[in-house]
């Protein structure tokens, strides 16, 4: 029996890994903020990405692919495939970051198709329970916390160096620079689990600002006339770079790089590479298009996208010109993995499967659309494109021919009435398919046993002032503003609710007179005496939805809300 045992043992371990594996592994690697032009093999002549350069030469590269022009929304379409706005999300901050529970996920589908799945990095789909990635389909999580390393609901003086990040819901404090940390922790995931189908999905904060990089990275560029930040910002997509190579490198130590699907993509349009800065001669680089982060021109949501797997007989070093979107990336990647999706027909996207396998006449006819509102309450007309391969409409009255003028700096809306009518139609109805979502809260769960206790930021307040207190920086200078968390109080009963000006391992006083919280229909006064660092209230809480507003009496005599509170049942 023993030498049975050994056999099978030395025959697992000889049989390579790609033949001993049905699907695929699966790899999606997603930056923060860099764009379409901030990639060497794109036509940028200062940036030294020689790995993704690599990479790029090897793969299928889709080269009108588009995402929405920031963050949250862009990540919300990829995980379920569907239009952000569907999922609840449509801004960065404001609780409109908080992805809805219901969608099922790319996480999901593959971890119900026997994958091990992990994240790493920036989730920004929310922080607490029912809406952290490990909630959400994901069996492994290590993350930093909010929208990027030191905002409000990240760990408490985090800066990209030798920050706490949190691993499967505990913070540990780490050693190191935040993007070499992600990655590290990735290739040891994928190491664990080379034998078996993994996905994984690398989502580094960098390169959004705060542009904090080692100088090795950031002075060559500066040395070459390139301005700061961008010189800062462009040595964060080095570093990026790097790890790609120390990624691609370890697939093919482990050989298992025939048989994974790597994908190098990114959120949305250039935030710091595209145009000049005043104190540099470098011009910047956008790749002929108009505009960055958060624009609804090309320059705001075309990116890079970037699909290699050999196994697949994916000829790589080509281009497709289809037009295609985040949206596809489920449904693609459900397909080419042979993955049961039970609920395809709620996806907006299509997989792409054949345009990959070159089929050069399919999917010429799409309509997409995206929309940049970051606002509380959506609002129609605001920052929409309507793309197909040739036309942009923006906006009710500019059109744009953008295989003729892909800078888009010549409107003809005027000159082609009969398509700005067809396109102006095609958002019509998708608005109006996306109006069911309008009134969507995506509440934060209280009291559930996946998470004891909650603590809440500023960051997702819902208001509509725009001087949400979302950052760390905010919370430091003291910025007044106010609004309410949505809550979803798990059952009826007693409940701790500890409110803060800093958080708890700051330790520091609270620096105001009085404290009011307003929930339900009940209304709590507490006095707060000099030197206090918390206010605490214990009060009967309904189940279900609960909306929480505090107060803080300055002494100054101004009001602002609690930027931090922590809940929690008594029993």
């Amino acid at each position: 029996m023993n030498r049975l045992l050994f056999v099978l043992v030395f025959l697992s371990w000889a049989i390579p890994v790609s033949a001993r594996n049905a699907h695929p592994n699966v790899i999606v690697v997603i930056t923060d903020d860099q764009g379409y032009g901030d990639v060497g093999a794109h036509g940028n002549t200062m940036i030294q990405t020689p790995n993704l350069d690599q990479l790029h030469s090897q793969s299928i590269r889709l080269t009108d692919y588009h995402v929405d022009p920031t963050c949250s929304p862009t990540r919300s379409a990829l995980m379920t495939g569907r239009y952000s706005t569907r999922t609840g999300v449509w801004h960065t901050i404001m609780g409109r970051s908080l992805m809805n529970t219901q969608e099922y996920t790319i996480a999901e589908l593959f971890r119900d198709g026997g994958y091990k799945t992990g994240m790493f990095g920036k989730w920004h789909l929310g922080d607490n329970y029912p809406v952290r990635p490990q909630d959400q389909g994901f069996d492994y999580t290590f993350i930093h916390g909010g929208g990027g390393v030191g905002q409000g609901p990240d760990y408490w003086g985090n800066d990209y160096f030798d920050d706490t990040y949190w691993r499967n819901g505990r913070p540990e404090a780490q050693k190191g620079y935040c993007t070499d940390v992600w990655f590290e922790d990735a290739l040891d995931f994928i190491e664990r689990n080379r034998r078996k189908p993994f996905f994984a999905y690398i989502s580094t904060n960098a390169p959004h600002g705060p542009y904090l990089v080692s100088e090795e990275y950031s002075e060559p560029y500066k040395a070459k006339g390139v301005g700061s930040p961008q010189a800062e910002f462009y040595g964060m997509i080095e570093n990026i770079d790097d790890n790609m190579g120390r990624l691609m490198k370890k697939l093919d130590d482990l050989k298992i790089a025939d048989n994974t699907i790597l994908i190098f993509t990114t959120d949305n349009g250039s935030a710091a590479g595209w145009r000049p800065t005043k104190n540099g001669t470098w011009k910047g680089y956008n790749a002929g298009m108009r505009a960055g982060k958060g624009s609804n021109f090309d320059g705001g949501h075309r990116v890079p996208m970037f699909i290699r797997w050999p196994d697949g007989k994916l000829s790589g070093g080509r281009d497709v010109d289809q037009l295609c979107a985040h949206i596809d990336v489920l449904p693609t990647l459900s397909e080419l993995c042979g993955l049961e999706d039970g609920r395809a027909e709620e996806r907006d996207g299509q997989s792409l499967k054949t345009i990959l396998y070159g089929d050069q006449d399919a999917m010429r006819n799409r309509i997409i659309l995206v929309h940049s509102q970051r606002v509380e309450n959506v609002e129609k007309y605001r920052n929409y494109a309507v793309l197909t391969e040739r036309w942009r409409l923006l906006n009710q009255n500019e059109l744009y021919d953008i295989k003729a003028d892909p800078g888009q700096q010549s409107n003809v809306f005027d000159n082609h009435p009969d398509i700005a009518r067809e396109l102006s139609t095609a958002y019509e109805s998708w608005w109006k398919s996306l109006a069911p979502s309008f009134d969507m809260t995506v509440r934060i769960g209280i009291g559930f046993k996946a998470q004891p206790e909650s603590l809440l930021h500023s960051h997702d307040w819902h208001t509509n002032n725009t001087n949400t207190p979302w950052h760390q920086n905010h919370v430091t200078s003291g910025a007044i503003g106010n609004g309410y968390w949505a809550l979803d109080v798990a059952e009826s009963g007693r409940y701790r609710i500890e409110l803060r000006r800093w958080p708890r391992q700051e330790d520091k006083a609270m620096d105001a007179l009085k404290a009011t919280i307003e929930i339900g229909n009940q209304s709590i006064t507490r006095e707060i005496a000099s030197g206090d660092k918390a206010v605490v209230f214990e009060i009967d809480l309904e189940q279900g939805a609960n909306d929480l507003l505090t107060k803080m009496e300055l002494k100054d005599g101004k009001t602002r809300g609690s930027y931090f509170a922590y809940i929690r049942p008594l029993k």
